[in-house]
């Protein structure tokens, strides 16, 4: 498998209104995972149904407003992107026509995969999301856990990723490519990045022991890499702060991962955790 088609770029114009970028199982060659961003202006407005899949609306920036069949949710959203607060999301079970009002200009991803079972629909707040601070020294990271295996869903797994200027992330490198439970689970998983400056990128490596699948990725604002198996760890350039949105489905409601074990002995060495974590708090009233 070659880079580009592990890497994926927007497509539409800065300021314009639509969708930004679109994965799908077919263009993906993943069973489960369909995910779009999409930017609207104030007053616009985005209808859509969620068939036979369950749904997660994951507020990247802005306010809107979310109604659906399964409830209401005036006013969705603080933060005026990502690296400005912690997120807001609202999840959707099978079945549900939905509509979204922007309330202010915003942009939202839309995560979703097909389940077979149906969960309350639910507004997560910021108050409802775990904070993880990750790894240890320059590989440290903040975690934060917006849908959880414990949340009552069915495969939907999301949380996003904050890595400081220079740090590593997803490191040591892991893997969940093999239905072992409990030590690890098949999942497949979407990397969508967003850089706090236009300029700045991330490296993504993503690799089999074997070479089969061997990519070093150079990823810029608003980029998306498809993670179908293997390692994929990450590095942020100095300077640049580096989040990215994960969003999993597979075999399993669980994270589980291995880790490549020509580099597990690392976590023995980390000894401390960098000051510049959490990058992103809770706000007064969240």
């Amino acid at each position: 498998m070659s880079s580009p088609a592990l890497l994926f770029r927007p497509q539409l114009p800065a300021a314009s209104s639509g969708p930004l970028l679109r994965v799908t199982p077919e263009s993906a060659g993943f069973q489960f995972l369909t995910f779009e961003v999409r930017r609207l202006a104030a007053g616009e407005q985005y209808a859509a149904e969620t068939a036979g899949s369950e749904l997660a609306i994951v507020m990247l920036g802005g306010v809107c407003s979310v109604h659906s069949r399964a409830g209401a949710w005036p006013r969705v959203g603080r933060r005026e992107n990502v690296f400005a607060g912690m997120p807001y999301a609202v999840y959707l079970p099978p079945g549900t026509a939905y509509e979204i009002r922007a309330d202010s200009h915003c942009e939202f991803a839309l995560c979703s995969c097909p389940a077979e079972e149906s969960f309350p629909a639910r507004l997560i707040r910021p108050a409802d999301v775990e904070i993880e601070i990750r790894g240890g020294g320059n590989a440290t990271r903040q975690i934060n856990k917006i849908i959880q295996p414990e949340f009552p869903a069915q495969r939907l797994l999301i949380v996003e990723v904050y890595t400081p200027s220079g740090n590593w992330s997803s490191y040591p490198p892991h893997k969940h490519d093999v239905h072992q439970p409990p030590g690890e689970v098949d999942l497949e998983e979407i990397y969508y990045y967003r850089i706090d400056r236009a300029e700045g990128y991330a490296i993504q490596r993503v690799y089999t022991r074997d070479k089969r699948l061997d990519a070093t990725l150079t990823v810029r604002d608003g980029e998306l890499v498809l993670i179908p198996e293997g390692y994929h760890p990450v590095a942020a350039a100095h300077g640049y702060n580096v989040y990215y949105l994960n969003v999993l489905a597979g075999s399993a409601r669980s994270m589980a991962a291995s880790d490549d074990p020509d580099y597990a002995w690392v976590r023995q060495t980390w000894t401390d955790k960098d000051p510049r974590v959490p990058v992103v708090r809770p706000a007064e009233g969240e």
